[in-house]
C-alpha cells in the first residue's frame, strides 16, 4: 500500500463520527460514508398530508385508463381532477397518474383502502401528495381525452410549404453538397459508377390557383 492510499485512509478515519458523538436517544438508519453526522429516513406519518386531497396511482394496469379510472373512484367521492401521464408522441399510458378529491377525508380513505390492492394482477401503489409538491402544471391536460401529437401531418406541413427563390436555391445547394460527398465516398471504394447530375435550375413549384366555383 502506497503512501498516499495511506495518508487518504488515515484521513477518512478520522472523519468518520465516534460512536460516543451518536446519541442514544436519536435512531439513526444509516450512517454517509463521507462521514458526518448520521441521518434517518423520513417515514411517511412524518410528511404533512392530513389537508392533502391529491392522491398518487402507481402501477395503473393497461387498459385502465381514464374513464375507468373515473368511474371506478367516483365510488369514494367526487373527484375534482384526473389525469394519467402519457407519452406525447405516441400517447402510451406511463402506468401511473394523479387523482384530486374534493374532500381530503376522502382521499384518505382511498389511500388506507387501495394501496397495494390487486387490480388486474398489478399491485396499485396508492400514496397522498403532500400539498407543498402539487404544482400548477401537474394538472396540465386533466379532464379531458388525450391526442397524442400527430407528428406525421407537421413535418408534412413543413415538407410542403411555400418556399421563396433564396429558399429554395439554398435547398438544392444542400443536396448537391450532400450528392458530391456521396459521390467521393463511392470513387474512394474504388466503385467505378458515373452518378447522375442534379439539375441546380430547378423552379419552385408553382402555387395552386384556386378556381371560384372550389369550396
Amino acid at each position: 500500500m502506497g503512501k498516499k492510499v495511506k495518508k487518504v485512509m488515515k484521513n477518512v478515519g478520522n472523519d468518520l463520527p465516534a460512536a460516543s458523538s451518536i446519541p442514544e436517544n436519536q435512531s439513526l438508519d444509516f450512517l454517509p460514508l463521507e462521514g458526518g453526522p448520521g441521518k434517518r429516513i423520513p417515514n411517511e406519518e412524518d410528511v404533512n398530508v392530513s389537508n392533502s386531497t391529491v392522491l398518487y396511482i402507481g402501477r395503473i394496469p393497461r387498459g385502465f385508463y381514464e374513464d375507468e379510472m373515473r368511474g371506478f373512484f367516483e365510488q369514494f367521492g367526487t373527484i375534482k381532477n384526473l389525469r394519467i401521464a402519457r407519452n406525447r408522441k405516441t400517447g402510451k399510458s406511463k402506468h401511473y397518474g394523479y387523482i384530486e378529491f374534493q374532500s381530503p377525508e376522502v382521499a384518505k380513505i382511498v389511500a388506507d383502502c387501495m394501496h397495494n390492492y390487486l387490480l388486474y394482477e398489478h399491485m396499485l401503489q396508492v400514496h397522498l401528495v403532500p400539498p407543498e409538491r402539487i404544482l400548477p402544471k401537474l394538472w396540465k391536460g386533466a379532464n379531458s381525452k388525450f391526442r397524442p401529437v400527430n407528428l406525421q401531418a407537421i413535418e408534412l406541413k413543413r415538407h410542403n410549404k411555400e418556399r421563396t427563390t433564396g429558399e429554395h436555391k439554398r435547398l438544392v445547394q444542400r443536396i448537391q453538397r450532400r450528392e458530391r460527398k456521396r459521390q467521393r465516398k463511392i470513387k474512394a471504394a474504388g466503385i467505378d459508377y458515373e452518378c447522375p447530375d442534379i439539375v441546380g435550375n430547378i423552379q419552385p413549384a408553382p402555387k395552386k390557383i384556386k378556381f371560384d366555383d372550389e369550396d
